[in-house]
């Protein structure tokens, strides 16, 4: 059996550590797939129960020198993980300060005679101890970890960086203190090994407050579920611990309480207040049959409902698993990244030992000149941006995609969703509300007597026309009579007797085996089929009264939809298996000019197969039935509707937890924002690397108008520039949800509704 699990993870600093814990697991018999993000410290891991346990995954990933928190214990082990880092520090502020002060003011001779004295080497070494031994412990066991794991990381640099500068210093002060002159130099360098682990450690607690931020959304989606529900049993009220509640119970809901799990209801009307999916505050009318959502708000009247999924099969359940799932799973772009990462650490290293040797030997320019390059160029090349690029854009995308109600499945669907070219939308249930309403009543009499009388003849009708006849009359008010006397004839209409009339109601077939003109009304039913519309003739005592036009409406926003589709640059068609003239009316309103008609399920999938091979772009299929699944499943991208079935949710790549169509534009262009964050973020990762590690190795070295400082290049700016790095890349990701965020107003998003 197939199982996924989520494992929090807690002692990684860079990407080279979950790249590590990543190559391990899949070398796991029965592991099938497993990824790890820094940015969400989770471990995604699939695997075979047959072959496999969850404690032996557990333990494997410990052996590595990480640990793993239980559930329970997750927030608790973040909120301690935090203080610690925070104290670190602090610690390093407390010590590094004076320090740094210490050293400042003997380089510009302000201690006066204690500028020489040998006790101040002693006095910063003291101060630099705590440094070194305590804020910078964690990158000495991290490197350890890396080193023994064959591989390297930014806690390798860092503590090699840090060390080299630390040990030579103390070699300096022994040797001085020992009378051996000038033999290792003079000049000390405590203060450079402290600031930078101070600055490094400044980076760390910033970007992890950003990624707490980005984490904070999805943390409160859980939370929603109320923790009791009302529960109707033989007319008493039970009030139970939600986790009681089973599929079939019979639930009250008052106004003002939160939808306990998904279901029907079953009395009652209310608004319901759906914003936590949709992101839309004007709440949405339910009535008899309509289904409810866990966590939603019931605004306004009384309801009872049938409990028909509960736990994790709720929708809200499975939106925190997908959005879960989806944040940890690596888009195509990151492949890239990863493999640039697992051999970044080595070739730095490298370069760091080379130009140590060159500056050192060939140049002559001392050790220390040389030691201090070494150490810039291992704290400025620290990989730590380049992991961070991609994950914390993802995370950010898939957050607000899920506070809008757009569910990518996965990374790859994330980034794929902005190349689309092509868009084939299916017709009953995606552009149109999928179900049949009265649009037309055309009469030489009172409209109302025509449709309170249909409605009455209609009313022990079970076919969709009758339904939709009925239900016109409710909402206006109407009384409905029992008819006397009702026939069913298949495929026609019906046959009943009101009030002591004779009524027959169904299409030009029946009217004519009737003997009943109908040239009063002919040519308004000709224009009426030409709109896609089925035209009911109404006949009373064998004359025809009226016509009756029912339709599947197009959706109020489809219109909308589709011309945003086409202002992003993307073709669309329609897909239906209905008549070409139905299918071309529609089209028509839609504003579709593309349509493919009378299709079968099968049809629609070598449909998108023939779109895939004549457009160089991406071709996107929507859909919501069962007949839908073959073509979601053929298509690049995928995209369900919340409102349809399980399999076609199940099947598709992106999922729109509402049936509001202009999710659609909105999920290509959250996409094509959060892939533009993540390219700036590469670059700017890249950037830092490209430019510093050469000024750090001296390329400006020999450019006398350059400043000295950039010329040199101390290790302490390095390490400023390494720890922005980092910081730019998360506050960058963070700007896809600011409000005032320049790339929402490009994309043209709201900001998401807060959860």
């Amino acid at each position: 059996m197939e199982q996924q699990i989520n494992l929090p993870i807690t002692g990684m600093h860079c990407e080279n550590c979950t790249s590590t814990i990543t190559r391990h697991l899949k070398k796991m018999d029965g592991v099938l797939a497993a990824e790890v993000s820094l940015a969400t410290e989770y471990a995604a891991v699939t695997f075979d129960t047959s072959t496999l346990s969850e404690g032996t995954i557990v333990d494997k990933i410990r052996d590595l020198g990480f640990d793993v928190v239980g559930e329970d214990e997750e927030d608790e082990a973040r909120a301690k993980e935090s203080r610690r880092q925070k104290m670190q520090f602090t610690i390093g502020v407390i010590f590094t300060l004076p320090l740094f002060l210490i050293s400042m003011g003997r380089d510009m001779n302000l201690l006066g005679e204690w500028a020489s004295a040998h006790w101040v080497n002693w006095l910063m070494f003291g101060l630099a101890l705590p440094v070194q031994g305590y804020v910078a412990w964690d990158y000495y066991v991290g490197g350890i970890k890396a080193l023994r794991n064959r591989s390297a990381n930014m806690d390798v640099l860092v503590a090699m960086g840090t060390s080299v500068a630390f040990f030579y210093s103390l070699t300096v002060t022994i040797a001085l203190g020992m009378g051996a002159g000038a033999r290792f130099g003079t000049h000390v360098y405590f203060e450079t090994a402290a600031v930078i682990i101070t600055l490094i450690r400044l980076g760390k607690l910033i970007e992890a407050r950003a990624k707490g931020k980005i984490n904070a959304a999805l943390k409160k989606l859980p939370q929603l579920f109320p923790e009791t529900a009302c529960r109707l049993e033989s007319g008493e009220e039970q009030h139970i611990p939600i986790e009681q509640v089973g599929v079939g119970d019979v639930l009250l809901v008052r106004p003002g309480e939160s939808i306990p799990v998904d279901g029907v209801v079953r009395s009652g009307t209310s608004a319901i207040d759906e914003s936590v999916f949709t992101g839309e505050s004007v709440p949405v009318d339910k009535g008899p049959g309509d289904a409810v959502t866990a966590a939603t708000m019931n605004q306004s009247g009384m309801l009872t409902m049938e409990a028909t999924h509960i736990g994790a099969e709720t929708a809200l359940a499975r939106l925190v698993q997908l959005v879960q799932t989806t944040q940890q799973s690596k888009p195509p772009i990151q492949r890239v990244v990863d493999a640039v990462t697992n051999v970044f650490v080595p070739v730095v290293t490298g370069i760091a030992v080379v130009t140590f040797l060159v500056w050192w030997f060939l140049i002559g320019a001392g050790f220390t000149p040389a030691m201090l390059r070494l150490v810039a160029i291992l704290v400025t090349a620290c990989p730590c941006a380049l992991g961070l690029a991609t994950p914390t854009a993802v995370m950010m995308g898939t957050g607000i995609g899920a506070q809008r109600g757009i569910l990518f499945r996965n990374g790859e669907a994330l980034e794929r969703a902005g190349d689309l070219t092509t868009v084939v939308l299916d017709k009953t249930g995606t552009l149109t509300e999928g179900k049949l309403t009265l649009t037309d009543i055309l009469t030489d009499k009172d409209e109302s007597e025509l449709l309170q009388l249909s409605a009455a003849a209609e009313r022990g009708s079970e076919h969709p026309i009758g339904k939709a006849v009925v239900q016109a009359a409710k909402e206006r008010g109407l009384d409905i009579a029992t008819p006397g006397q009702f026939e069913a004839v298949t495929g026609h209409g019906i046959t009943a007797q009101v009030g002591g009339n004779s009524v027959v109601i169904g299409n030009l077939s029946l009217i004519q085996q009737h003997n009943i003109p109908t040239k009063a009304f002919e040519t308004e039913a000709e224009r009426l089929q030409a709109e896609a519309k089925t035209v009911l003739w109404i006949a009373v005592d064998r004359h025809v009264v009226g016509l009756l036009a029912v339709a599947d409406t197009l959706k109020s926003e489809a219109q909308a939809a589709v011309a945003e589709l086409y202002e992003l640059g993307c073709t669309v068609t329609m897909m239906t298996g209905d008549n070409r003239v139905t299918a071309d009316a529609i089209a028509k309103t839609a504003r579709i000019s593309d349509v493919m008609a009378e299709l079968k399920p099968e049809d629609k999938a070598a449909a998108v197969k023939k779109l895939q091979a004549e457009n160089s772009g991406l071709v996107a299929m929507v859909g919501d039935g069962i007949n839908d699944t073959p073509a979601l499943a053929q298509a690049d991208i995928g995209i369900s509707l919340g409102t349809g079935t399980d399999i076609a949710r199940e099947t598709a790549h992106v999922t729109l937890m509402h049936s509001d169509l202009r999710g659609l534009p909105d999920a290509i262009r959250l996409s094509r924002a959060t892939m533009r964050t993540i390219k700036q973020n590469l670059f700017w990762a890249f950037f830092y690397n490209v430019l510093l590690i050469p000024i750090a190795a001296g390329a400006l070295y020999p450019l006398s108008f350059v400043p000295m400082m950039f010329r040199e290049l101390h290790p302490m700016l390095a390490a400023f520039a390494m720890a922005f790095s980092s910081v730019s890349v998360v506050l960058n990701s963070l700007r896809l949800q600011w409000r005032k965020s320049p790339d929402l107003k490009k994309i043209g998003m709201s900001e998401p509704k807060a959860t």
